[in-house]
């Protein structure tokens, strides 16, 4: 948007022509008063006039014209002087103003208006300051917005926490108050505490899941990064999903381009976001038959790894909101498929650990999650 210059108020434009007389009128005296000191000088020195006739009279132009008057071409030379010191002095009051407006600006934005800016253009000088004034506005907006978000996000992160704690929790009371009234059966008492260790365990899966992600969310987690064999580690990822696999008469299948494809990572976090992408299509690829696990070195900088299943597909909706902290593609917050709604969320972490992008892409027939790492994320800071 290109920017307009200070617009004076009518009291600004009576001061800038009140400075522009005052000042023509010093100039006048002061020229007046150079005029006559000269003068007076001269008469006063024979020989000076006559030295000055002499250079009128030796000096000559084209068309042999001489200079008859030096007092003229000393007016015009002071006559010239005074523009520039008019000028001057107009220029620098009309800084003085805009110098004001921006004060006036900065107070007005001070007050709490941060959603105003400094739109007028100034002197190059000012502008510079004018620029990393709104700069500094933006940042401490982008500031206040992200503390907000974050204060927002803890908040939601304490009533996700609270409800996937309070349901399991008020299922294993419910359960052992039943076992401590001693009226059940043995068989209705087993499968009491059977169901009651089946919720312990739900919330110690979530107690895990929640320290790893606040981990990886930490500013001092490190990456331990070492040469990685890709189809090596594929092979030993799918290797414990096979016994899964048979029973949901699901194929896994590895493909890695080139075979010797190795990348800088870290081992243990890139076998756990292999872990979370594989059991979430075992838990949510409804129909699914096959599970692909991909390598591609796209360029020389990059590995694309692809985990892929042709179960029932995600909805367009979900598929930007499914990497966000308990988001369930399911409608209701239930644990029937035993998440914690931490998984994908954890896997994102860890590929922005490694300067990395992950994304999902689903029809109907494959569902994709597609990872982008950089050869050596040491080189991609």
């Amino acid at each position: 948007m290109k920017k307009e210059r200070v617009k004076l108020t009518g009291a600004e434009k009576s001061e800038l022509f009140a400075e522009g007389i005052v000042t023509i009128i010093l100039l006048l005296l002061l020229n007046l008063s150079i005029i006559i000191l000269i003068h007076l000088a001269i008469l006063q020195d024979e020989s000076l006039v006559n030295g000055i006739y002499f250079l009128k009279k030796s000096m000559t132009f084209v068309g042999g014209r001489h200079v008859w008057s030096w007092q003229n071409i000393f007016i015009i030379i002071m006559a010239v002087g005074d523009l520039a010191v008019l000028y001057w002095r107009l220029i620098r009051r009309y800084h003085q103003m805009q110098l004001r407006h921006v004060i006036s600006e900065l107070h007005y934005i001070a007050n709490g208006h941060f959603d105003h800016r400094i739109n007028f253009r100034v002197r190059p000088e000012l502008q510079r300051v004018v620029d990393s004034i709104n700069s500094l506005v933006d940042s401490t907006v982008n500031s206040i917005n992200e503390e907000r978000a974050i204060e927002k996000s803890k908040d939601e992160l304490i009533t996700n926490v609270s409800h996937d704690i309070r349901t399991p929790l008020t299922s294993i009371i419910g359960y052992l108050g039943l076992l401590k009234t001693g009226i059940s059966s043995k068989e209705d008492q087993q499968k009491y505490v059977d169901i009651a260790y089946t919720k312990a365990e739900q919330m110690k899966s979530l107690a895990d899941d929640l320290f790893e992600y606040t981990t990886l969310k930490s500013t001092s987690t490190k990456l331990n990064l070492n040469e990685l064999h890709i189809y090596s580690m594929l092979e030993q990822v799918a290797a414990g999903f096979e016994l899964e696999a048979e029973k949901k008469g699901i194929d896994i299948e590895i493909e890695a381009r080139p075979k010797n494809l190795t990348i800088q990572a870290d081992a243990e976090k890139l076998v756990r976001v292999y872990n979370n992408l594989i059991s979430n299509a075992f838990k949510y690829g409804t129909g699914a038959t096959k599970i692909k696990l991909v390598a591609n070195l796209v360029n020389k900088s990059e590995v694309e790894l692809r985990v892929e299943n042709n179960g029932e597909p995600i909805p367009v909706s979900a598929q930007k909101k499914i990497f966000d902290r308990f988001y369930r593609v399911e409608t209701s917050r239930n644990t029937k498929t035993g998440g914690t709604g931490l998984g994908l969320s954890i896997t994102k972490s860890v590929v922005d650990l490694h300067h990395g992008t992950i994304r999902c892409q689903s029809d109907e027939k494959w569902t994709s999650f597609i990872i982008r790492l950089p050869l050596d994320p040491n080189k991609a800071k």
